[in-house]
């Protein structure tokens, strides 16, 4: 079963927003829906949109079961509303109601229950891979994020994480601790997306 710190305060500084990283911290699903969102915006929108929906649902939570059973239209009105909480509102809004209609139907709701009596670090990678929209890359990173500040750290994490699991690197939100941190991991970022596209154009040519 994988070791947590679920009696110890978590401290996020991944939205660099005080009120959304606490969020973040203590909801399973925020953290989930933050790292669903946390694609082709920047890393603080993306993490601090679950507290921006919460405010607009009216709660200081997240709850499964309410947006899996949320009007689709109304739903992504609250993503669409200014600001929207995505550059692409509409398609997100539809798939964190994905996310949380599968974590209805096959954990009850309970977004923790993903990672919380996982055996090793192979099968946290493959529950995880298993959820809408999480392709192997996202699932990585999320499982080095539960492992590197969350304490979730079943036998192999570090192996099952890939390179995201790596102690001391900068690759992704996982290693993000404070201003500095994410200064070094979007710069990291950076680097790769410049060396991919030498990559293409070298095989183009």
């Amino acid at each position: 079963m994988a070791e947590s710190n679920k009696d110890q305060d978590i401290t996020l500084r991944i939205a660099q927003e005080p009120e959304a990283d606490e969020l973040l911290a203590r909801s399973p699903l925020a953290a989930l829906v933050g790292m669903l969102l946390d694609q082709q915006v920047p890393m603080e929108w993306a993490f601090s949109g679950p507290y921006t929906l919460a405010g607009r649902m009216g709660g200081d939570d997240l709850d499964a079961h309410e947006i899996a059973a949320y009007d689709p239209e109304a739903f992504a009105e609250l993503f669409t509303a200014k600001p929207a909480l995505h550059r692409y509102p509409g398609s997100m809004a539809k798939r964190v109601q994905q996310l949380c209609q599968y974590l209805v139907a096959e954990y009850g709701g309970d977004a923790s229950a993903v990672w919380s009596d996982v055996s090793s670090g192979a099968e946290l990678r493959k529950r995880l891979n298993a959820l809408p929209g999480f392709g192997t890359q996202k699932a990585q990173i999320f499982l080095a994020l539960l492992g590197k500040q969350f304490g979730v750290r079943p036998a192999g994490w570090r192996q099952a994480a890939g390179p995201y699991g790596e102690a001391g690197s900068r690759r992704s939100v996982a290693d993000i601790t404070g201003p500095e941190s994410l200064a070094e991991v979007r710069a990291f970022k950076q680097q790769a997306k410049q060396a991919a596209r030498t990559t293409k154009r070298t095989t183009a040519t």
